[in-house]
């Protein structure tokens, strides 16, 4: 039998934010039952969940899984064809669609991993403008690499402060916030959560929540949407900070509709409509969602065909992409990036005032005098699949290639694409003798295991 010691304070809150058998059942989920493992599918690259996998409710791209694969060994998870998510956190999909229906800009404030932000990115109406930030250097880096492995090429992804995206002034339809916290709901997940835990922790907290909320409202727009989140359970993250919204912002609470049998439970002590999960009523880890709206006026996106930034030539980059026209080229130190020509004037502004990591897609990186294809550009739906030869390859071969071990291919010369079943991995450069594997080197499988056969989490 599982059993994690629980702080005797943190207890002692839990009973003090519920009823005596609600709080009895919530210590007793998190102390003695183990996480639910689940992933969520990428509609834009194909594939089926197995049709005995529970569905997520509120999510109809996830699922359940029974046991915890190796997903380091599925090259479907490498190329970007699900994202392992807690079912909890998918509930962003029903709020996404349940209040958005035509094509916005969207601001993940708080976005590393990466979970949120390709959720986001599959609920959204086609032809949104994702901009992904995190502030934490090595967290932005994941958050990088996590969305180009998605292959929307309509994203940004920075790393700076909110006080440096509020200073752009009110240029997003949508702001997701999923505010760091003091991870009440992660115990069962993260045992340094449990360890971590004090009151004092919930108050830095709050207030550290308070300031980053201050220092980003100015970026969304009149009318525009903030959905605020947290992974904790106690009111002074969660109803207190919605009550501060509403009171200094003269922010709205919006109601989501949520069908009985989720079990989903409403606010503690509030009168305005929030959203909290608990491990003892549904299957996923402790979160908490409200939506708000901030005063109206126009909500119209500033989208522009005007470009303000640099073109550049880069002739063989724009034959790499499906429908080309819609993208402008723009460059980033020795990288080329295609962005949607539609968002152009806002993505420059945003790289032009905010340390930007990627936009839309990178397609290219100055090698010498030569320009080399960039591995985001192998993993994008927007690639043209005749743009380079594309081989596939079995799973022994396609496992050496995401460790970064030579390889010999028969293959055309030059740029070539490896695939497995049909998901791109990346490039190699097909020499004649022997391809050099151009897979990333932080993103390699340091394991030296070799499963015979991949794990099966996708039906494809």
């Amino acid at each position: 039998m599982i059993l994690r010691r629980l702080n005797d304070d943190f207890v002692a809150s839990l009973h003090g934010l519920m009823s005596e058998d609600e709080a009895h059942d919530l210590v007793a989920a998190l102390a003695e039952t183990e996480p639910t493992v689940s992933v969520r599918l990428n509609r834009h690259k194909g594939g089926t969940l197995p049709s005995e996998a529970p569905h997520v409710p509120w999510c109809p791209l996830g699922a359940y899984l029974e046991g915890h694969p190796s997903f380091t060994f599925d090259p479907h998870f490498h190329g970007g064809r699900y994202y392992v998510q807690d079912a909890s956190s998918m509930f962003l999909h029903h709020v996404i669609t349940s209040l958005v229906h035509e094509p916005v800009a969207y601001l993940d404030l708080c976005a590393a991993p990466g979970g949120k932000t390709t959720t986001a990115l599959d609920a959204l109406p086609e032809g949104s403008l994702v901009v992904a930030n995190e502030v934490v250097p090595q967290r932005a880096l994941v958050l990088r690499d996590n969305v180009a492995r998605w292959g929307n090429p309509c994203t940004a992804v920075t790393r700076d402060a909110p006080t440096t995206l509020g200073s752009l002034g009110p240029i997003f339809d949508v702001v997701a916030a999923d505010v760091p916290c003091s991870g009440e709901g992660m115990m069962r997940k993260d045992e340094e959560a449990a360890h971590q835990w004090s009151s004092e922790l919930v108050k830095q907290c709050a207030n550290r929540q308070r300031a980053i909320l201050a220092d980003i409202w100015p970026a969304l727009k009149p009318g525009g949407l903030l959905l605020y989140s947290t992974c904790t359970f106690n009111r002074h993250e969660n109803e207190e900070i919605v009550e501060q919204l509403v009171n200094d912002f003269d922010a709205e609470p919006i109601l989501i509709d949520t069908p009985t049998e989720w079990n989903i439970a409403s606010g503690i002590d509030t009168p305005y409509p929030c959203y909290r999960f608990f491990p003892h009523r549904t299957r996923g880890e402790g979160l908490f969602v409200a939506v708000l709206r901030k005063p109206a006026g126009d909500i119209r996106s500033p989208r522009s065909s005007r470009n303000g930034g640099k073109n550049i030539s880069c002739p063989e980059a724009t034959q790499w992409l499906k429908d080309s026209e819609r993208f402008a080229l723009r460059t980033m130190g020795d990288a080329v990036f295609a962005i949607p020509r539609e968002w152009s004037a806002l993505i420059d502004l945003i790289s032009n005032k905010v340390h930007t990591l990627s936009i839309g897609v990178e397609m290219a990186v100055a090698k010498g005098r030569k320009t080399a294809p960039a591995h985001a550009l192998a993993l994008t739906t927007a690639l043209k699949r005749d743009g380079f030869p594309t081989l596939e390859v079995d799973y022994a071969t396609a496992l050496a290639f995401l460790r970064g071990e030579s390889l010999s291919i028969e293959a055309p010369r030059g740029h070539v694409v490896l695939a497995f079943k049909g998901t791109p991995l990346g490039f190699v450069n097909n020499l004649g003798n022997r391809a050099n594997n151009l897979y990333p080197k932080p993103l390699r499988i340091l394991s030296a295991h070799s499963p015979s056969t991949p794990p099966q989490v996708l039906n494809i």
